[in-house]
């Protein structure tokens, strides 16, 4: 998952979850923040970011925030859609008959539904739910940084596809190097942490695709599906 345009920033200031104020070649800039979680531990006075310019007509803001240098050197991407953006990639190079972005299911949207055929009967049905996981603590990936009611939602539908015989996972992209674990996040968000051990008990996959992160790119680098 690439990017064009990509400028150098320094973070001045996040005055809400939608936009920062960010020094850019020596005038400050008002930025579209692409991920309304909290990030407190990244954005951080002075440090090291990174904008697209997606160029589209029309906009309040020039660039969007998509990727931030942490404290310790490591590069983390927060563009929430590039998860789902570099999962449909890396899918397309797995062995699936079928690969639909944007399911229904019930009463919600799964990021993806996937056939694979394995003989001459049906294909195996999966679902797969994205989630990106931008906040890390001593070299674990925890998520949310934020409490998702939304998420809650989607791990009790893969509790109902596991029971229909589809093979559903909920999927954690690591949106910076050097991390392979990803936990529930059980002080910010209790009500999910439930959910991931109900959802595992009931036979729902919990999956960890790990990447590397360059300013005007983020790849999956987890081999096998």
């Amino acid at each position: 998952m690439r990017y064009s345009n990509i400028t150098q920033g320094v973070f001045i200031n996040r005055p809400n979850r939608f936009i920062a104020e960010v020094q850019v070649g020596g005038h400050k800039e008002i930025v579209h923040v692409k991920n309304t979680g909290r990030c407190r531990e990244l954005l951080v006075p002075g440090c090291e970011v990174y904008l697209h310019e997606p160029g589209t007509p029309g906009r309040k803001t020039r660039y969007d925030l998509v990727a931030v240098r942490k404290s310790t050197g490591v590069l983390f991407n927060i563009d929430s859609q590039a998860p789902n953006k570099a999962v449909k990639e890396w899918l397309e190079k797995q062995n699936f008959d079928r690969v639909i972005p944007e399911y229904t299911f019930g009463g919600s949207r799964i990021d993806f539904y996937m056939e694979r055929r394995t003989g001459a009967g049906e294909p195996e049905r999966y679902l797969w739910e994205v989630k990106g996981c931008t906040l890390e603590i001593d070299g674990v990936g925890y998520f949310p940084d934020a409490p998702t009611r939304r998420g809650v939602k989607h791990l009790h539908e893969l509790i109902k596809a596991v029971k229909m015989g589809y093979k559903a996972a909920v999927v954690f992209v690591i949106q910076m190097d050097g991390v392979s674990e990803v936990r529930p996040n059980a002080d910010t968000d209790p009500d999910f942490s439930k959910a991931v051990e109900q959802a595992e008990e009931a036979g729902v996959c919990i999956k960890c695709l790990e990447c590397h992160v360059e300013p005007d790119r983020m790849d999956i680098i987890t081999t096998e599906c």
